[in-house]
């Protein structure tokens, strides 16, 4: 009896200390002083968070923002590259199989020696291809930068999408 007591004692006051915090909490952000000085620290720390950003761009130090962009792009280069290798692998053990038997057709030890031969070169042409190809995707440029991530030159002149300034000199 005492337990149950003593359950209904803290759950009243339970609730009747959440709703003094939160009579509080919504008288405080009713008083416009308080609501304005909420605003102002808001908006000082965006600003500051944009000058820092302005200062780190002039000095061409990376933002945080840059920071995180290049890890995402960093770990998507590292899965593309998984991927090229494992293909490597799949290809060296095609080539592998292929030199099996083309060392047991140089024996004589299959019968119909000159089909097989004429169907390995014909897979060795394709696997050629394919490591050519592959060979290219790994020599391959870098893809361009996005726009979002290209760095503006600090002294150089705004791009003049119009033209104005030659037709102002004529």
């Amino acid at each position: 009896m005492e337990d149950d007591e003593a359950q209904g004692l803290r759950g009243r006051l339970t609730r009747q200390g959440e709703d003094a915090l939160g009579k509080l909490a919504t008288d405080l952000l009713e008083n416009p002083l308080i609501n304005g000085a909420i605003t102002r620290a808001f908006s000082a720390r965006e600003k500051a968070t944009s000058a820092q950003e302005a200062a780190l761009g002039a000095l061409n130090l990376p933002s945080a923002g840059d920071v995180d962009r290049l890890t995402r792009r960093l770990r998507t280069v590292g899965t593309r590259l998984e991927g090229v290798e494992e293909g490597l692998d799949r290809l060296q053990e095609g080539v592998d199989r292929l030199g099996d038997r083309l060392e047991a057709i140089s024996r004589g030890s299959e019968p119909g020696v000159a089909d097989r031969l004429a169907a390995v070169e014909g897979q060795l042409t394709k696997l050629v291809a394919e490591v050519g190809a592959l060979a290219s995707a790994i020599d391959a440029p870098p893809a361009p930068l996005p726009r979002e991530q290209e760095r503006l030159a600090v002294d150089a002149d705004p791009p003049d999408p119009a033209g104005r300034r030659a037709a102002k000199k004529k």
